[in-house]
């Protein structure tokens, strides 16, 4: 008969991934609530293109500032401390950023709140996924894409409360303000359920390795080239995030209803890529099936740039969605193969992809003020032929407990 030390040590994995999957969905949950409500943030604040860049460009910006510190961070108080803490300040930034567009109507302020939100963010991503490398090696698995397809799953949830609110026309202080503080709710709860810190650092090749700083991870050939490649997936991702319903709306002539829908389908393809990709990546390898995303996003975003008919948009947002899902995911289990070092990876990965985010607002504000917002949507046809070039680097590996697939 077990004895109950033994009971908990089989439980302790089997709990974490439950609660970083929790993580997971809620970080999406609220990100995709923000982004849904762009069109009406838009015309709330009375903002141009390159005016709604610039806004944007504020969430980046706090992201971009806390990913270089944010493995120290994990490093010195846990990823579970780490998570909670920047569950709590996304969740006030988003609050605080739904106030500033109704009543109050001031960019400044909406700036300021998108700027704490993207910290928080930041912070909260390189954690979960650093616990989530964690709960991987502990259960002897590859799972990393199901962490973020909980992700996507908490995006598809989120933008589809999002257009439904829209439709209702819920304002935007109460759906947001709703959702921000479940999202912390939910997170500090589940972080409960993390592994303990001697947990995460029990094995033995961990120690006898040891930790490595950021700043020696950003001279690794390996780590950049895959930071490159979380880059291209990033903004991928990112244009759609922040771009495709206002696309949508502008290009096709739809209501701001239709647009959120359009960004509900396009999370939804990039859920079921998510939660089918683990088979593909067992079976023909990681840089494989990366190169294969490539060229399928850039398939998809080129078939919505086209404007011919609504219905090819839809085709393309389902095509697109499904290429932007197993990149970025990917990219930070690559970062994370050897668990010792994996924290000044991941930072070093995160900030480079982040980078996406940074640039991609400002980029694609400036070109929809001279060509249309839907024709700078062409941005991520370029960004996925980039993600298949440098898809080799992950077949590199730090460790020799990897599947025959993974050295493809």
């Amino acid at each position: 008969m077990p004895s109950s030390t033994d009971v908990l040590s089989t439980r302790q994995p089997v709990m974490a991934r439950n609660a970083v999957m929790l993580v997971f969905a809620a970080n999406g949950f609220g990100f995709a609530s923000w982004m849904a409500r762009i069109p009406q943030v838009r015309d709330a604040l009375g903002l141009q293109p390159s005016e709604l860049g610039r806004l944007l460009l504020a969430l980046a910006i706090g992201a971009v500032i806390a990913l270089p510190t944010s493995g120290f961070v994990v490093n010195k108080i846990g990823a579970a401390r780490t998570v909670a803490f920047g569950s709590i300040l996304a969740g006030s930034g988003l609050v605080l950023a739904s106030i500033g567009v109704d009543p109050v109507a001031s960019v400044a302020a909406v700036a300021f709140s998108l700027a704490a939100l993207g910290y928080g963010t930041g912070t909260w991503d390189v954690a979960m996924n650093v616990e989530g490398a964690a709960v991987e090696r502990l259960l002897g698995r590859a799972i990393m894409p199901r962490f973020h397809a909980a992700f996507s799953l908490g995006t598809v949830m989120g933008a589809g409360l999002g257009a439904g609110m829209t439709w209702l026309e819920v304002p935007v202080p109460i759906h947001l303000g709703v959702v921000g503080g479940g999202v912390v709710l939910v997170t500090v709860l589940s972080t409960r359920h993390f592994l303990p810190r001697q947990t995460e650092n029990e094995d033995d090749e961990t120690h006898s390795r040891g930790t490595i700083s950021v700043w020696r991870a950003w001279r690794e050939p390996r780590t950049l080239l895959i930071g490159l490649l979380v880059l291209s997936f990033a903004l991928i991702e990112g244009i759609a995030n922040d771009w495709l319903a206002v696309g949508l709306v502008d290009g096709y002539n739809v209501s701001n209803a239709v647009g959120s829908a359009g960004f509900a389908v396009f999370v939804t393809a990039m859920t079921l890529g998510r939660l089918s990709g683990t088979w593909f990546l067992d079976k023909y390898g990681r840089a494989m099936v990366v190169r294969c995303s490539g060229v399928l996003a850039a398939v998809g975003a080129l078939m919505v740039v086209i404007d011919s008919h609504l219905a090819v948009a839809g085709v393309g947002i389902l095509l697109w969605g499904a290429g932007a899902s197993l990149g970025f995911p990917v990219g930070m289990s690559a970062a994370s193969d050897d668990p010792a070092r994996a924290p000044a990876r991941v930072s070093v990965v995160a900030s480079i992809g982040y980078t996406a985010f940074l640039a991609g607002p400002p980029l694609l504000g400036w070109i929809g003020d001279h060509e249309g917002v839907l024709a700078a949507l062409t941005v991520a046809v370029a960004a996925g032929l980039l993600g298949t070039s440098v898809a080799s680097a992950l077949r590199q590996q730090t460790t020799t407990d990897r599947t025959p697939a993974d050295h493809r």
